[in-house]
């Protein structure tokens, strides 16, 4: 008897194998680089033994433990408030109907973030899935915060993507936007995957941290350094992660993208004066990973040093992906924000920020 169970144990075992690589070989895991891409990706400065590092040591975990270990000890403490018991507000834009020439910010939750600057319109990391993981039932998008879909937008004229992750590049969001997009920024190595997914490649610039784009004659990006890693499956660091600058000659914003504390904010302050907004990376912190995820009080110092005239914060407000109550980043942020030289900006999804007013606007604590 113990034998058959050891059988159909095996046997088991052996039919979810095949099929999770078989699951594997979906289009939306994406292609790493290969050939002359990953030639090119070798030349990075980044990149040695192997993989793409950071500037300064950052093991993926504080503890001993590994990802496995963690991601079950994730799945079988549940503490209260991870989510919200209720449907967050949100505000309802017409993209079309918007003024391109107005220069504004448009928090679209967690990372993603629609701008309008010198005239171009920018997307941010647009995840418009409901789901930010390999398969739909897992990491799922709060109530209330899926309002905008890839189909709600103009053409764009530009498009950023941060790093690899789920949560930040989102397969059916670019399977739509590949059509509508006439120019892409992204890190080393980041292109193989759109490439994968058919996007123009004459359309497509991969960069080095601190590289600069010319996009027009009055909008410049430039990539910026981060403290994170890279991958979608189980290969690790085999792209470049990085944060953004927009420039034009009226304003200076700043996107952190996924970020642990470190000496790259001074760093930057020292290439560029000071920033009319930056958006930091702010949640889905945990003592284990304290190294590739800023908490409040970090975002906070870390706009400080960057000067910065207004902070908004990011990898919020959509997904939960760590353990700390989903509400809490802006609890904390908020209750620091007197003793800070910046604005705290709070907008619901949707609400437009518009840079040359950002003095004048008001926000509610839509979290409580």
């Amino acid at each position: 008897m113990m034998i058959w169970f050891a059988v159909i144990l095996g046997v088991l075992a052996g039919a979810l194998l095949v099929v999770g690589v078989i699951y594997s070989q979906h289009p939306k895991f994406g292609q790493l680089p290969a050939g002359q891409y990953l030639k090119q990706a070798q030349a990075s400065p980044q990149y040695h033994d192997g993989e793409f590092h950071n500037q300064t040591d950052t093991p993926l975990f504080t503890t001993d433990q590994g990802f496995v270990s963690v991601l079950l000890e994730n799945m079988t403490q549940r503490p209260d408030n991870l989510t919200p018991a209720q449907a967050l507000p949100s505000q309802a834009v017409d993209f079309h109907a918007l003024d391109r020439s107005q220069d504004l910010v448009i928090w679209l939750g967690h990372s993603s973030f629609y701008v309008q600057l010198a005239g171009q319109r920018i997307l941010i990391d647009p995840v418009f899935s409901d789901s930010a993981a390999p398969v739909s039932f897992a990491n799922k998008a709060y109530p209330g915060t899926s309002r905008y879909s890839a189909e709600d937008f103009p053409w764009i004229d530009l498009l950023l993507i941060t790093h690899d992750h789920w949560d930040h590049l989102d397969y059916p969001s670019m399977m739509t936007l590949r059509g509508q997009t006439g120019k892409v920024v992204v890190p080393q190595g980041v292109g193989s995957y759109l490439r994968g997914w058919r996007f123009d490649p004459d359309i497509i610039q991969e960069g080095e941290w601190y590289d600069q784009f010319e996009i027009t004659e009055h909008l410049k990006v430039h990539l910026i350094p981060a403290r994170h890693y890279s991958g979608r499956l189980l290969k690790r660091r085999q792209t470049l992660w990085a944060g953004f600058i927009l420039e034009t000659r009226n304003h200076r914003l700043l996107f952190s993208g996924d970020t642990g504390f470190g000496p790259h904010f001074a760093e930057i302050a020292e290439r560029f004066d000071s920033f009319d907004l930056v958006a930091l990376d702010s949640g889905q912190y945990d003592p284990r990973w304290a190294n590739i995820h800023m908490n409040p009080e970090q975002a906070s110092e870390a706009a400080e040093i960057l000067g910065a005239k207004a902070l908004l914060p990011a990898h919020v407000g959509r997904f939960t992906l760590a353990r700390h109550a989903w509400d809490e980043p802006f609890r904390r942020l908020h209750d620091i924000r007197e003793h800070r030289r910046y604005q705290l900006l709070t907008p619901v999804i949707g609400q437009v920020l518009v840079l040359d007013g950002l003095g004048q606007q008001t926000f509610t604590e839509w979290w409580q």
